[in-house]
């Protein structure tokens, strides 16, 4: 997310908000017997919890928040962007859908560098230029098919009636549609008869009515992909690209196609971890990280330690190191994941870290030893039967690339910013990113997209997620560590101030009251240097058996949810 585009009294509500959250004792984790639903935004959470109610199991309920949230969260929540879906079944069955937007066809690697062969700004994150072939329609069919067990319509028909007939907005909506007003308004064929209410912002207690969404979720629930990628509404989205000088065509429709892979794995103190394999890095940075930190006591060392923070910092840095140099699609290039997730590569790792002395960024890279050459939304769902769902989609940046496939309602993303549009210069979100994420014809760019289950004896006991563009590796990171290293309920982890370290640049950002004066300046001491707080993360996560890791359950619950209230918005609720 651009903070350029955030009102500022936005700005001070949302930083604000973080120190309360750190500091006040956490409420405790919303309990439930029979599953739980946790997302962004409380009508889409009790959408998945009455699909539950009436007997579906955790991916129809998913495949239902997916398109409420369409409605009810249009900042991140789409049909016109794309997201990974992790999935642990009852029966042991563990897969990962990819239904992240790949490349237009045409797309060329030089294709936001002007003459000079500098980045031309604003060229890959606003406009139709900047949108990538849409990828959520396909991956929710494909989720539904093989492992949901309702009926399309059934599951779109809450999401139609929402956007039909309107729903009072709460003042997080409003916040959130503030960000973009002016984008609004620059729109006033779609988006400002959409969004603004004849002109103005909409306040607390308005009602947002989308029709022209209703009419696309429609076809859709009666076609399917086909009321997607073909028809009216491909026609709608491939002239307004040709219109805004973009360049999806109905061939990019036509050769869309969700991939299902294999989940990166790995082990940490006990517990399993699944989570996001390649286009995303987010499943193999996290185990990176994990296997770095396993050599050290954490729990020993304790929550907020300096000597503690300091390894999770350079775990992090060296991390990213690799995230950014050699990770991309796996069509397009070859991603050393048995290397990267080696034991004896975490070891010469930890052994290249001092004690007591930061690592130089600029030192540290491809190369050199031992790094040897080789705004989005989430939720998550557990249903009575074991099976957990995972999912984090998006379209980048808030309301994506701020324009509309016209008459459809529909919100085009932006997610072409996330290749590398020149090698050594940072992306919205400040990545310096290498060749291996180039821009190629239908390449899907690199992710940090992390949907995430920890099991334990090969059941689920934890499942996660975040929005945050490179935040969403180290803020689901950290609530997992919160909870396993230092005994924390589920809540407490997920309101837990949070640091986030990229390697580039070399600073490492600090929520308010993430670390003590005295801390930061023993830190300080080593060379550690601090930024100040990112904009908010939004974690939704579950705990299963207990508040906490080793507990005691709450009367006869077994479902422990937690949602993340730095944004004002979402709802844990189970049944």
């Amino acid at each position: 997310m651009k903070l350029e585009h955030l009102p500022k009294s936005l700005i001070a509500i949302t930083f604000a908000l973080v120190p309360v959250v750190g500091f006040a004792a956490s409420p405790a984790p919303v309990a439930a017997q029979n599953g739980m639903v946790v997302t962004a935004q409380q009508l889409a959470t009790h959408i998945g919890v009455d699909v539950l109610k009436d007997g579906g199991n955790a991916v129809d309920a998913a495949v239902a928040v997916a398109y409420a949230l369409a409605v009810v969260y249009p900042a991140a929540g789409n049909i016109g962007g794309g997201g990974f879906m992790t999935l642990q079944m009852a029966d042991g069955r563990k897969t990962f859908l990819d239904f992240r937007e790949k490349a237009p066809l045409a797309a060329t690697p030089d294709m936001y560098l002007d003459k000079a062969g500098n980045v031309i700004e604003g060229l890959s994150t606003d406009g139709h230029l900047s949108v990538g072939i849409p990828g959520t329609v396909s991956g929710m069919e494909l989720a539904l098919q093989k492992y949901g067990t309702f009926k399309r319509a059934d599951l779109l028909a809450p999401a139609i009636k929402l956007a039909d007939e309107g729903f009072t907005l709460g003042q997080g909506d409003v916040d959130l549609l503030e960000t973009a007003t002016e984008d609004f308004r620059k729109d006033s064929q779609d988006s400002a008869k959409i969004f603004l209410n004849q002109g103005q912002p909409f306040k607390a207690g308005d009602k947002l009515v989308q029709k022209d969404l209703a009419r696309t979720l429609r076809e859709i629930a009666d076609k399917g992909n086909a009321g997607f990628y073909q028809g009216w509404v491909a026609k709608a989205i491939v002239d307004s690209s040709r219109a805004g000088k973009g360049i999806i065509t109905q061939a990019d429709l036509d050769k869309y196609k969700t991939r299902e892979l294999d989940p990166i794995e790995c082990d940490y103190r006990g517990y399993h971890v699944i989570s996001a394999p390649p286009p995303s890095s987010g499943g193999v940075v996290i185990c990176q990280i994990m296997n770095i930190l396993q050599g050290y006591p954490m729990a020993e060392l304790g929550y907020g330690s300096a000597q503690g923070m300091h390894y999770q910092i350079e775990a992090m840095r060296h991390a990213y190191v690799d995230r950014n140099s050699y990770l991309g699609d796996p069509d397009f290039v070859k991603n050393p994941i048995a290397h990267l997730l080696d034991a004896n590569y975490a070891t010469k790792i930890r052994n290249s870290i001092e004690p007591n002395k930061a690592g130089v960024s600029a030192e540290i890279k491809p190369g050199v030893a031992p790094h040897e050459g080789s705004n989005t939304t989430h939720y998550s769902i557990v249903d009575q039967w074991g099976n957990a769902v995972s999912v984090t989609y998006t379209l980048n940046g808030w309301f994506g690339a701020r324009v509309m496939a016209s008459g459809t309602g529909i919100l085009l993303n932006d997610e072409m910013d996330d290749f590398t549009s020149k090698v050594g210069v940072a992306n919205m979100y400040g990545l310096v990113q290498g060749e291996a994420n180039a821009i190629a014809p239908y390449k899907t760019p690199l992710s940090s997209m992390s949907p995430t289950i920890v099991t334990k004896d090969g059941k689920p006991v934890m499942v996660l997620g975040t929005p945050g563009g490179s935040r969403i590796i180290t803020a689901t990171l950290l609530t997992m560590l919160n909870v396993i290293d230092y005994g924390m309920d589920i809540q407490q982890a997920v309101n837990a101030p949070r640091f986030h370290q990229q390697w580039m640049p070399d600073v490492t950002n600090l929520e308010h009251f993430a670390i003590s004066p005295d801390t930061r300046k023993i830190l300080e001491s080593w060379g550690h240097k601090f930024g100040e707080p990112q904009d908010a993360n939004h974690l939704a996560a579950i705990l299963v058996g207990a508040p906490s890791l080793g507990g005691k359950p709450v009367a006869n619950n077994r479902f422990y949810g937690a949602n993340d209230p730095r944004r004002n918005t979402g709802l844990a609720e189970g049944y």
